[in-house]
């Protein structure tokens, strides 16, 4: 069979088996455009891989191992990068990557190319995949152009296309890819242009950098931006970029290099060029039909196309789109190293004096009309970070997920998730409490009259006092910043309590392991490239200890407007809603506060079923967590559950808040209804060297309190009843 087609022969009749980007390019070429010359790999050598191979089955698998429907970000990440690694171990049949090989040779012949995406369904008038598929530039060799072609295959299941291909409605089982073969050219200023502004049908923009295109497309660079009117082409405006860097090729790809002291004072087009651009995209929509989102070049004095699609962001300006916040995370190095100072420097900083200012606050004295506007003022602070936590601090959690690309690229470990040894580092605010909370439980042991005392409900003595203040001050107690009136005593107290009854409980030591796995990843990385290695791999620290820490100080925040609120309703003596005008955010933190009220939302009928319960012995969620434990479960319904955990028990529960980890040293295992190793509750686990198991679907539904529970965190299995295991070998 014949797996590759040359853009030139491309016709209508095989638009399925090229896809969208292929096709278009194909279109461009024959109408006399210039396009780098290049051929198509097509759909059926694709086909052809995952079907010798068995990865259809393994796909299909990795895929219905949990109902992606409504998935969080993080669950979609763990299915797309487990499936990209099994892309990653299977080589080409051999028969395969001869015929390609074959047909393929001519038109690589040493020269560097470009490796792109082309899957059917994109680029369409109803769709757009652009960002969401792998490209590859200055590419060299047969075997790398094959191995980028695995790589472009694997990005069919990305996270960001996993969620797109759901928002379509398209079926994942019959999804296929094609890969675009192209000359490379090195353009000297390259760019977009949007032959209609989404913003304004009367004009269209063009945006340029200096170098490659790559550095706009990843937001590694600002480029300069010219505004014209879309009738006659005249320029309305010309915004200059700060111009410092630029794309280009190197051996290792392409690179960020800094820009010569001549460039940065030059706009990357003249005004002849401008106009140029503006006509072949005007161009592009009369050959398409529809305004045009157009990728070009400029090599010496000729303005070369590389992509055409339609701007498929006219027909929706949603701004609560998924996938627009979706790949609004997908942040490059640089974004996040300007992000980090953003949030280390400027937000930490505000969000902690904040909380201790609304904790300095004594409620006491304010008059009912005082109160209840101190609510409305607390409701609005905790808005207000709450858009800051989702603007700025999610993004930063990518940070994790830019490493792990890295390193599994780097490495090939077996296991996808073995980087995350690598970032784990006990210095997290959460373990901080945790170790007050066991430095008091350590005094409780060692004192017999204290224990007595505190059992009875008496204060203890004044050192105790002293720790307990200290903590409160600090951390603003554990449930909603006070005691627990349902319960009659703090729940600090009731903890340390408990606590002491155990041995002391600390995080796991990161051991020689991570150090082994560090060092034989920075050591692939030569020739200058190691100090890059060494700035990403300190990044991924930071985004993995603010990924628990932001919580933590986001949480004292939510604790003070509940305090107020709590005053408020108990000087009322009621336990109503608010008066009118208190905005709706604190009635929304309390269905936080009890995921149980929101249960019945996620609860089918079969899951309530008795019969259903009593079949269920086995349920299957992601490792998180090495490892394996036995014991009863405790299901978190609600916060106030919390203070019941008792010693040696199994947290089930519909996730791990960095603010409820403080229980965290009783358990002997976690199972959670979320998934994804960046969640909280994966990352707390393997601090502490628990098992772990994410992304059960209705594991609060099917586990009741007092179950019998073996959690295996090896294999992400939750066994219900009495169970005979082995520990394996995580390797």
């Amino acid at each position: 069979m014949n797996y590759v087609l040359p853009l030139a022969e491309i016709g209508s009749e095989t638009h399925a088996r090229v896809g969208g980007k292929a096709w278009a390019l194909a279109r461009m070429l024959q109408h006399g455009s210039t396009v780098p010359d290049g051929v198509c790999i097509l759909t059926d050598a694709y086909h052809e891989y995952v079907r010798r191979t068995g990865l259809q089955t393994g796909i299909l698998m990795a895929l219905n191992r949990k109902n992606l429907e409504g998935a969080r970000w993080e669950e979609l990440w763990d299915t797309a990068l487990h499936i990209r690694a099994l892309f990653r171990k299977t080589p080409l049949p051999t028969e395969l990557r001869r015929a390609l090989a074959a047909v393929l040779a001519p038109y690589i012949d040493g020269k560097p190319v470009a490796v792109r995406s082309s899957s059917p369904g994109e680029d369409d008038a109803q769709s757009s995949f652009a960002g969401l598929h792998a490209s590859y530039l200055n590419v060299i060799g047969m075997e790398a152009v094959l191995d980028r072609t695995r790589a472009v295959w694997a990005s069919l299941w990305s996270d960001a296309a996993l969620l797109y291909r759901r928002e379509l409605k398209l079926d994942v089982a019959k999804s296929a890819m094609a890969v675009v073969i192209q000359e490379l050219q090195a353009g000297e200023k390259s760019g977009v242009a949007f032959g209609m502004n989404p913003n304004d049908p009367s004009q269209c923009i063009i945006e340029a950098v200096h170098g490659l295109n790559q550095g706009l497309e990843d937001g590694t660079l600002d480029p300069d931006r010219w505004i014209l009117e879309r009738d006659s082409g005249r320029q309305l405006s010309h915004t200059a970029a700060t111009r410092s860097h630029a794309v280009a090729l190197n051996a290792q790809g392409v690179g960020v290099e800094p820009l010569p002291p001549a460039l940065r004072k030059k706009a990357p087009l003249t005004n002849g060029e401008v106009c140029a651009v503006y006509d072949s995209v005007r161009e592009m929509e009369r050959l398409f039909g529809s305004p045009q989102d157009m990728e070009w070049t400029w090599c010496g004095h000729r303005l070369d196309l590389l992509q055409s699609r339609p701007i498929t962001t006219l027909a929706s300006k949603d701004p609560k789109d998924p996938r627009g916040w979706y790949l609004s995370l997908r942040r490059s190095f640089a974004n996040l190293k300007h992000l980090r100072e953003q949030i280390e420097t400027i937000h930490i900083p505000a969000l902690i004096e904040e909380a201790q200012e609304l904790a300095q606050r004594d409620l006491s004295t304010l008059r009912d009309t005082a109160l209840e506007a101190e609510c409305r003022r607390r409701a609005e602070i905790y808005s207000k970070w709450h858009r800051i936590y989702w603007d700025d601090f999610i993004p930063f959690a990518h940070g994790m997920r830019l490493f792990g690309v890295a390193y599994n690229e780097a490495l090939q470990p077996s296991d996808p998730f073995e980087f995350m040894e690598v970032l784990v580092q006990g210095d997290l605010e959460s373990l901080a409490r945790n170790r007050l909370l066991d430095q008091m439980a350590a005094r409780v042991r060692s004192d017999a009259a204290l224990a007595t005392q505190l059992s009875a409900g008496e204060s203890g003595n004044p050192e105790f006092q002293t720790s307990l203040k200290r903590f409160h001050e600090k951390y603003g107690g554990l449930l909603s910043g006070g005691s627990d009136p349902a319960k009659g005593s703090d729940p600090v107290v009731r903890l340390v309590l408990e606590m002491a009854k155990g041995p002391p409980r600390t995080p796991a030591r990161a051991g020689q392991n991570k150090q082994v796995l560090e060092a034989r990843f920075l050591a692939e990385y030569g020739n200058g490239k190691r100090l890059e290695a060494e700035e990403l791999l300190d990044l991924a620290r930071a985004s993995y200890r603010l990924r628990d820490d932001d919580n933590i100080y986001l949480g004292r925040v939510k604790a003070e407007l509940l305090r107020a609120q709590e005053a408020l309703q108990q000087r009322r003596g009621t336990a109503a809603p608010l008066a009118d005008g208190v905005p709706g955010e604190i009635d929304r933190l309390n269905a936080l506060r009890n995921p149980a009220e929101t249960r019945e939302a996620r609860a089918s009928g079969v899951r309530e079923s008795l019969d259903f319960r009593m079949a269920t012995r086995q349920i299957v969620g992601h490792p998180a967590g090495p490892g394996i434990a036995t014991g009863r479960a405790r299901v978190i319904e609600k916060v106030s559950d919390l203070v019941d955990v008792k010693a040696g028990e199994i947290l089930v529960c519909d996730a791990v808040d960095p603010n409820m980890t403080f229980v965290i040293p009783l358990a002997a295992g976690i199972v959670e209804r979320r998934g994804g190793m960046l969640i909280h509750g994966a990352i707390i686990a393997r601090e502490y060297g628990l098992p772990c198991v994410t992304g059960v679907a209705d594991a609060t539904n099917i586990v009741r309190t007092g179950d019998r529970v073996t959690v295996d965190g090896y294999l992400g299995i939750v066994i219900i009843g009495e169970a005979t295991l082995r520990p394996i070998s995580a390797g």
